[in-house]
């Protein structure tokens, strides 16, 4: 009897199991617009920034400028960014996720008009192009950001919250590959086109956003700023060892993959007169490496944070290995060949850094936490292109020597410090 009484426990708990999977995948259908407007996200801030990547050499020619000036192009973007995105994210715990990203998205729009403007009615067009980047940058701490804790919020299913954040970060990515090739598309006809664009994407965004995502409604009062100091604080004292680690690992990721960018579009037109949209497709394969490999690695990670650690160790290792591997040759080929494999390496890694963040800490914090973490995205996004610039003026190899070992530091640091199996 005690036989037969605990076989149909177990079908009942199969059963259970099975109804709380489909229930899972069913949430994702019926959400299936508002994951396509909350995706339209990170791929109109993408394009945003990464658009001019292979625009820099041109605006150089055009504005009169350095390497290291139009680096900074890319580079007040992200600083604004990282200084505004912690008061987004708490702004967004307490008024709101929606309420903070719609006026964000106008802002930033806003930006791309005063940048595309001043590129074509001024003379001295640097500092005014600057201003625009910077607004930009406010706008862009309070979009993309809010869209990581929005996910968490949404989907009850840790399995639905992985998998809509693999989509979200494959956006992300989709934007970095479509954004060099359509840059390089639009600057063929005028060179300051792409900032005029980028207005016309957060538009489209915006609308989105309002008719198609609707908020979890919250029965919980915000907490107040008192309590809500003291759940963070209490959240980095018991979980701050993986924390700290995710964030440096995620700052290292973007310094390394836009630090790729910034190399290859100097590189490609300056030595390999690869110029225009050519140019673009060749940024182009790296990026649809690692945007590939963010799909497949959000699809097969579930809630699986073990494998979420060694796939994170193993992407790096591996792009560390393939940065460290041009030391002995940077023939064209040979080169794509490389930064294909890192950008696989990166692509791999970065779904698993986002589920963990989301899925680590309470919904009531999430917003703050996952801010700190992007805002250390967006602090490896600024320091790539200027460093590479810098070193750009000495020789190759102290490029190489330098990407790797920070490659191989934050494998390290994945390894020792991010440890799933002991909870939180």
């Amino acid at each position: 009897m005690d036989y037969i009484e605990q076989l149909w426990n177990l079908r009942a708990a199969k059963k259970k199991k099975s109804k709380a999977r489909k229930n899972g995948s069913g949430e994702i259908s019926n959400q299936k617009w508002a994951i396509l407007s909350l995706s339209s996200i990170p791929l109109v801030m993408t394009l945003g920034n990464s658009m001019l990547i292979p625009v820099l050499p041109s605006m150089e020619k055009k504005l009169s400028i350095s390497a290291f000036q139009s680096s900074m192009i890319i580079t007040v973007y992200s600083i604004v960014a990282i200084l505004l995105i912690p008061l987004a994210g708490y702004l967004s715990d307490h008024i709101g996720r929606k309420k903070v990203i719609i006026p964000s998205l106008i802002i930033a729009g806003i930006g791309g008009l005063i940048s595309g403007w001043a590129a074509w009615n001024l003379n001295n067009a640097y500092w005014v192009i600057l201003a625009g980047r910077a607004l930009q940058g406010v706008g862009a701490a309070g979009a993309f950001p809010i869209v990581l804790p929005l996910v968490g919020d949404m989907f009850k299913n840790e399995d639905d919250v992985s998998t809509c954040l693999g989509l979200i970060e494959t956006s992300n990515t989709f934007g970095k590959v479509l954004s060099p090739i359509f840059g390089a598309f639009l600057a063929g006809f005028i060179w300051f086109l792409p900032f005029l664009a980028f207005p016309v994407f957060c538009v489209i965004s915006v609308l989105m956003m309002i008719f198609l995502v609707k908020s979890p409604k919250s029965s919980q009062k915000p907490i107040p700023f008192k309590n809500f100091f003291i759940g963070i604080k209490k959240t980095f004292k018991e979980k701050g060892r993986w924390l700290y680690a995710i964030f440096f690992i995620g700052g290292i990721l973007m310094l390394v993959l836009f630090g790729i960018l910034f190399y290859l579009s100097e590189v490609f037109e300056t030595q390999y007169g690869i110029k225009d949209i050519k140019k673009g497709f060749f940024l182009a394969l790296p990026l649809g490496a690692l945007c590939l490999s963010s799909f497949i690695s959000g699809k097969i990670i579930k809630k699986n944070k073990v494998l979420m650690k060694w796939l994170t160790f193993g992407g790096i290792l591996a792009a560390a290995l393939s940065i460290a591997a041009l030391w002995f040759s940077i023939k064209l080929w040979y080169m794509i060949g490389m930064f294909l494999i890192s950008g696989v390496g990166i692509g791999i890694g970065l779904p698993c850094l986002d589920s963990l963040i989301t899925d680590g800490v309470e919904k009531q914090e999430r917003g703050t936490i996952t801010s700190f973490y992007t805002s250390m995205r967006f602090i490896g996004v600024a320091a790539g292109p200027p460093i590479i610039a810098l070193l750009m003026k000495y020789s190759n190899h102290w490029i190489f020597i330098i990407m790797s070992t920070l490659s191989l530091l934050a494998a390290i640091i994945a390894l020792l410090a991010i440890k799933p199996e002991t909870k939180g």
